[in-house]
């Protein structure tokens, strides 16, 4: 029995209601069948239950403003025991990683898929393709499964709370906002969107409605960043006064439809890639009052190709620079890595040396720090579930923060463009 976020009746067992405010106003609902596994629900639907689902989503439509009573009347921290029905929006490299990571997670379970792709419906994920040491192509068994081939339908799921949406980018915005108005929490992959004007549209929707916009921005949830955060906060080293931080890929041809060759589906790698260490430095540091950019540019695609950034923040003594690109031959498919320099220690890190960060110390001693292994993919939407579930801001995947992200690399992407220093503005 779900923990109650209202109040218990007196001398009942019952509770009345849970964080999810379609467990109790679907009640009527309750002996219709659910689509079959293979069903989309984007064909018309002439079954008898038709009417029952119609007269949901009148009902929901009425009851928006009792769904936020609840949802507000749910104490901050309060667990309950049900678990968080998620849809994942997108079959490619992410949204793959994603299902299959969920099944990792506490307190979640994938309850509908959306592609257009029939073959990926079928659990047919062999196309599917990476740069990370991640599980990606293969065969699943998608059973039980709801499988839409329509997102306005799976985005108006009344079994979903949290939409996970791995869309191209381009398409981040319009369907974030589709899922927000239809009353569900939102992850939606990095970037949050190409310009600021869909991602202040996504995180203005969200306050309105009153949801949770997430947005993955999953380097914080690397043991070998979040190591940075961690010494950095403690002081134990002293102040963190220079870091470089290094991110280079070759061309991601892996896509079924190579959307990330066209800046303007993907933003490029200054945007796609980029934007992990630009959220890194906003979560270390804030945001610096300009950038200075410099690099050079892919002539077939227009875009920032390997680009190289000098971070400028008010406090002269911090010292914070970037590379990135995709530039890199086939071979090296991804590195990514830093030098950071505190007062007294170095730290250094490359994802190419297959071993953790290496600790330098003011008494001349070197050694490697040993942390705890965490798949960072699966602690990011456990804590993105647990948010939901506890009704806990999300403060590591909030959307302003990653708002601030992109207008970070649109700044830098200026600079470059522009051969000088521009000045960062909210």
């Amino acid at each position: 029995m779900p923990k109650a976020c209202g109040w218990r009746r007196k001398g009942s067992r019952r509770t009345p209601v849970d964080f999810r405010f379609r467990r109790e106003t679907l009640r009527f609902k309750q002996n219709a069948p659910s689509p079959s596994a293979e069903r989309s629900l984007s064909r018309p639907d002439t079954s008898e239950h038709a009417y029952t689902r119609k007269a949901f989503r009148t009902h929901a439509d009425h009851g928006k403003d009792a769904a936020n009573f609840w949802l507000r009347a749910m104490p901050q921290g309060e667990v309950t025991e049900m678990a968080v029905s998620v849809a994942v929006v997108g079959l490619g490299f992410m949204g793959v990683t994603h299902y299959r990571s969920y099944k990792k997670v506490k307190g979640a379970k994938v309850v509908a898929l959306f592609s257009r792709d029939p073959k990926k419906l079928r659990g047919d994920w062999r196309s599917v393709r990476g740069n990370l040491p991640t599980e990606t192509g293969g065969q699943e068994d998608l059973s039980g499964i709801k499988r839409y081939d329509d997102l306005e339908a799976i985005l108006n799921d009344p079994d979903v709370d949290l939409v996970d949406i791995c869309l191209p980018t381009y398409l981040h915005g319009e369907a974030t906002v589709k899922a927000l108005q239809a009353g569900k929490h939102v992850l939606v992959e990095k970037p949050i969107a190409l310009t600021l004007r869909d991602a202040d549209r996504m995180v203005e929707t969200a306050q309105k409605v009153k949801r949770f916009l997430m947005v993955g921005q999953v380097l914080r949830f690397f043991p070998e960043f979040r190591l940075l955060k961690d010494l950095k906060e403690s002081g134990q080293y002293g102040r963190l006064k220079g870091l470089h931080l290094k991110r280079m890929i070759s061309k991601p041809t892996w896509a079924s439809d190579n959307w990330f060759a066209d800046p303007k589906k993907s933003g490029g790698p200054i945007i796609d890639l980029h934007i992990h260490d630009a959220d890194f430095v906003l979560f270390l540091f804030g945001m610096p009052q300009a950038v200075f950019t410099r690099g050079f540019i892919d002539p077939q695609r227009n875009t920032p190709e390997y680009f190289v950034t000098h971070y400028l923040f008010t406090d002269g003594d911090i010292t914070v620079t970037a590379i990135g690109g995709d530039a890199a031959m086939p071979k090296l498919m991804f590195e990514h890595g830093y030098d950071a320099y505190f007062e007294r220690a170095t730290v250094q890190f490359s994802s190419q040396w297959g071993k953790p960060p290496v600790l330098y110390t003011a008494d001349g001693k070197q050694r490697e720090i040993r942390l705890k292994a965490q798949d960072p993919f699966v602690a990011e939407l456990q804590y993105a579930v647990d948010c939901v579930r506890e009704n806990k801001p999300p403060k590591l995947l909030d959307g302003e923060s990653a708002r601030n992200a992109l207008l970070l690399c649109l700044k830098e992407a200026e600079s470059l463009r522009k051969g000088k220093l521009v000045k960062v503005t909210g």
